[in-house]
């Protein structure tokens, strides 16, 4: 996800994609766990997007 499209999104908007973006990485672990996922780079992209988004509600003065 680009910082652009981020930083354009609303408080509540941010704060659903970081809970879905939660909960995929969730699913991510689970599945590398049990060998069912075929790409590994899916949880370090989720990753970044996570602190991405983090640092965008960071510095509009939102702490979670």
């Amino acid at each position: 996800m680009k910082v652009k499209e981020l930083q354009n999104l609303s408080v509540e908007e941010l704060i659903t994609r970081l809970n879905q973006m939660r909960e995929g990485l969730f699913k991510a672990r689970v599945r590398a766990t049990t060998k069912e996922l075929d790409n590994i780079m899916i949880i370090s992209n989720t990753r970044k997007d996570i602190a991405r988004v983090l640092t965008i509600l960071r510095k509009k003065g939102i702490k979670i």
